[in-house]
C-alpha cells in the first residue's frame, strides 16, 4: 500500500477561505432525490468524474457527517475522505484526511443542490491548499485547465443522469 500523507483536518469554512477554489454549476433534469442516489452510488463517480477510478465506502449506512470513503484516482492517487455535511437532497461536503500525494496540504469539496422546475441546479465547489513549491506552482499553472476540466465533469454528470433517467 502506498504511503499516506496527512492532510489538514479542515472544516466547512475552508471551502470559502481556501487559496484555490473552483466553482462549477450545472442544471440537471433529475430531482434532488435522484441526484443524491447518484452521489451515494460508488459506481457512478467514475462514470462522470473521469479522474476517479474507484470509490469505496468505508463506513456503514446511513450516510451522514463523519461518513468515510476511499477514492482512487488516475495517476495512482488515493484519498481517504470524511464527510463534513450530509443534508439529504440539499448539500454534501467532504475533505481529504489523508492522500497518497504529498502535494495536497488541504482539500475539500462542497455540493449544493437547489430544486428547479426542470429538476435541480448543482453548484460544486472544490477547494484546495497545495503543499510545497511544486504543488503551488503546478496548481497555479494548471488553474485554467483545471477549471475547464471540473466544469466538464458536470457536463458528464448531466449526460450520465440524462441516460440514467431514460433507463428508468
Amino acid at each position: 500500500m502506498a504511503k499516506r500523507h496527512p492532510c489538514e483536518r479542515v472544516g466547512l469554512d475552508f471551502v470559502d477561505s481556501a487559496p484555490y477554489r473552483f466553482v462549477s454549476t450545472v442544471d440537471l433534469a433529475i430531482t434532488p432525490e435522484q441526484l443524491f442516489e447518484v452521489l451515494a452510488d460508488a459506481t457512478s463517480w467514475p462514470q462522470w468524474a473521469s479522474v476517479i477510478t474507484n470509490v469505496t465506502w468505508t463506513s456503514p449506512e446511513p450516510r451522514g457527517v463523519g461518513t468515510t470513503r476511499t477514492v482512487d484516482m488516475r495517476g495512482g492517487i488515493t484519498a481517504d475522505e470524511e464527510f463534513l455535511a450530509w443534508e439529504p437532497f440539499t448539500r454534501m461536503a467532504f475533505r481529504f484526511n489523508e492522500s497518497t500525494t504529498s502535494a495536497v496540504a488541504a482539500f475539500a469539496e462542497d455540493y449544493h443542490v437547489v430544486p428547479t422546475a426542470q429538476g435541480c441546479h448543482l453548484t460544486w465547489i472544490m477547494a484546495m491548499k497545495p503543499h510545497g513549491l511544486a504543488g503551488r506552482f503546478g496548481l497555479f499553472a494548471g488553474q485554467p485547465v483545471m477549471g475547464w476540466m471540473f466544469q466538464r465533469f458536470l457536463h458528464n454528470l448531466r449526460r450520465y443522469t440524462d441516460e440514467r433517467l431514460r433507463e428508468e
